[in-house]
């Protein structure tokens, strides 16, 4: 489970209370209170806290600092990019193996709104483009398709080697939604092709996917035949469960039992390819007593505990039923 960097006493004990022993978390400074994580001494603490707490740390999920120097490629990114290196050695002495990072420049994921009745008046979030067709980020804040390739491309050469040397898999994450331009900033890894094309540049073992279903499946691409396949050939380092009514342009979140997924099928084919990684329910809806503010992005929407407390029971049953 996803689970706050900075101790929460309700959300950690009822992880634990259902089963929960391995924890994912974002510990940007202004969540964990804490210098950034290329600081040993910060990430140490983390560890630490979650092991006291009976968790094992497997992995880092988000940006962990402003990643913005080296999506936009600013003058200062290569000094950013040095502390992103000092962080995945940190992460290889504190045997942490997980990385979950994303491309998404200005904005990352996002939705329209947040307050969509599911059953029985749980709420979902949603993106409707048409929300946001008219609306544009400041000019400095853009960056071309274009561009944004040759950032990439130029942080992955720097970072790849220095994971694998640390021991760390870099799953990447797909745009959420994936559609380009956002506001007027371009987005790239908005198909299984962009993926693949990630893969043909840098073919080493340390350049792994976050296999998000639900943001494959507004892709419009055959989640079950890509699953299969990035499966065969070892690519895929971490999955994101939780599943979306409509397409890339117009969708809504739904409970995990809920939507057009066949999840049992799913878990057959993440088995019959041998996934051993780490698998976490992703998005879940707010369900009665909790409220869901304005979207801002990271873990302020779909983050309550009850629904996740739901998914994981709904999961751990698929997961043993094959």
């Amino acid at each position: 489970m996803l689970l706050p960097a900075k101790y929460d006493e309700r959300k950690w004990s009822l992880a634990k209370q259902i089963g929960v022993n391995h924890a994912i978390t974002k510990a940007a400074s202004d969540l964990s209170g804490l210098s950034d994580l290329s600081n040993f001494e910060s990430l140490r603490k983390i560890s630490d806290q979650f092991k006291q707490k009976g968790f094992a740390l497997v992995g880092l999920e988000g940006d962990q600092f402003d990643m913005q120097p080296i999506k936009l490629g600013l003058p200062d990114r290569d000094q950013t990019i040095g502390k992103y290196i000092q962080m995945l050695r940190n992460m290889g002495q504190l045997e942490i193996p997980l990385l979950c990072y994303n491309f998404m420049a200005t904005i990352g994921w996002f939705r329209t709104r947040v307050d969509i009745p599911e059953r029985g008046g749980a709420q979902v979030s949603g993106f409707y483009h048409e929300d946001v067709q008219n609306q544009m980020v400041s000019d400095e804040l853009r960056v071309t398709e274009e561009q944004l390739w040759s950032n990439l491309f130029y942080f992955l050469e720097a970072v790849l080697p220095e994971a694998k040397a640390a021991g760390v898999s870099m799953a990447l994450h797909p745009d959420d939604p994936p559609i380009s331009p956002l506001k007027g900033v371009g987005r790239i890894l908005t198909s299984a092709a962009a993926f693949e094309k990630v893969w043909d540049r840098f073919p080493i073992e340390s350049n792994k996917i976050t296999f998000c279903q639900a943001s494959f499946l507004t892709m419009g691409e055959n989640i079950q035949q890509l699953a299969a396949l990035w499966l065969e050939q070892k690519r895929i380092s971490f999955l994101h469960i939780r599943d979306v009514e409509g397409d890339k342009y117009n969708f809504r979140e739904t409970f995990h039992d809920n939507g057009p997924t066949d999840m049992v099928e799913m878990f057959r084919t993440y088995k019959k390819y041998g996934f051993d990684g780490p698998i976490r329910p992703d998005h879940a809806p707010a369900m009665y007593g909790e409220t869901q503010s304005t979207f801002g992005g990271s873990t302020s929407v779909g983050y309550e505990i009850t629904g996740k407390i739901f998914a994981i029971g709904y999961l751990k049953g698929i997961y043993e039923s094959v």
